[in-house]
């Protein structure tokens, strides 16, 4: 029984730090575009990485 005079405290700080995780993601506009991130999967980068050059077959060091 004593134990629960633990948990409930430590319960209750968990839920505080959670709310301000909450908030401060509100505040910090975590949340202003929720559609961007999921379409840009959808479409190809428009940079290209720059192709390797493969070595010649008739230099051999």
């Amino acid at each position: 029984m004593s134990i629960i005079y633990v948990l409930i405290p430590i319960a209750m700080l968990f839920v505080l730090v959670a709310v301000g995780i909450f908030f401060w993601a509100v505040k910090s506009d975590q949340f202003d575009d929720l559609e961007r991130q999921s379409v840009s999967i959808l479409f190809d980068d428009d940079i290209q990485q720059p192709q390797q050059t493969k070595p010649s077959p008739d230099k051999v060091e």
